[in-house]
């Protein structure tokens, strides 16, 4: 552990120039920049809270910020998820060239898409001003679930970036997993009002997503309420796993990547 650690320090210099690396060509050649972290997800919740508004927020006022906690969280774990699958074979000249610890990748997209993720929270803070949710004590522990956001999203990540690796086709099998993964998080329903009891079997897949239980925690912090213990507890326990499933496979399996990329 000692040597780990010591080798994350000797590098964290260059694991700081891989997240702005990351921040500067996520939005090279693009004219808005850094605004375009604050008005994408905006226009979404447009979007969204047009379409579905009616149907399913039935007048609650507060429903475009229910639709945005949810639209953010998952925005960023699908962001991550696709950049740490993606980020050993994007940089093979690099990791070809000079010898710098392979995990650094995975864990520098996974970190700049981070702070453009918590630069985009601004906008939640305005839309919950203007539309009467004012900032409460709350707030101050929605640093709980959106460190869990952090975890889960580095444990598949790091998972993601192994099998990405030697198995290409991973990418667009991901692509048609995380579509699953944004319906089964709530993101602009309200699962209470479309599963009636709370034993339904498509309520328990609801909750055996982890995504969702960090949602709807950070939802609970946003408007005020206490949050859910048991999906705290699960949601935490689920992205250690990942990220000792991950580590493991990826630690073992790094020696080879040399040879597929």
């Amino acid at each position: 552990m000692k040597r780990i650690i010591n080798n994350f320090l000797k590098y964290r210099y260059l694991l700081m120039e891989l997240i702005k690396k990351g921040i500067k060509l996520r939005y090279r050649r693009s004219y808005l920049g850094i605004i375009w972290t604050l008005l994408e997800p905006l226009l979404m919740m447009i979007v969204l809270t047009f379409v579905f508004g009616t149907l399913l927020g039935r007048g609650d006022k507060t429903y475009p910020i229910y639709i945005l906690c949810g639209r953010l969280a998952f925005s960023f774990f699908s962001t991550a998820t696709r950049s740490c699958l993606r980020s050993i074979r994007s940089n093979s000249g690099m990791i070809k060239k000079v010898y710098v610890p392979k995990y650094l990748y995975p864990l520098s997209e996974v970190l700049y898409n981070y702070v453009i993720f918590l630069i985009s929270l601004i906008v939640l803070v305005i839309v919950c001003c203007v539309l009467g949710v004012y900032p409460k004590l709350t707030w101050l522990l929605a640093f709980i679930p959106l460190l869990e956001l952090l975890l889960l999203s580095f444990g598949v990540g790091m998972i993601l970036a192994t099998i990405g690796v030697f198995f290409r086709d991973m990418e667009y099998l991901w692509s048609v997993a995380i579509t699953l993964i944004m319906y089964m998080s709530a993101i602009f329903y309200y699962p209470d009002q479309l599963f009636k009891k709370a034993n339904d079997w498509k309520m328990l897949v609801l909750k055996m997503n982890p995504l969702y239980s960090v949602i709807t925690n950070f939802r609970n912090c946003i408007f005020g309420q206490a949050m859910n213990v048991k999906m705290l507890l699960y949601a935490l326990l689920f992205s250690l796993a990942c990220i000792a499933i991950g580590v493991a496979a990826f630690v073992k399996k790094q020696d080879k990547f040399i040879l597929e990329i």
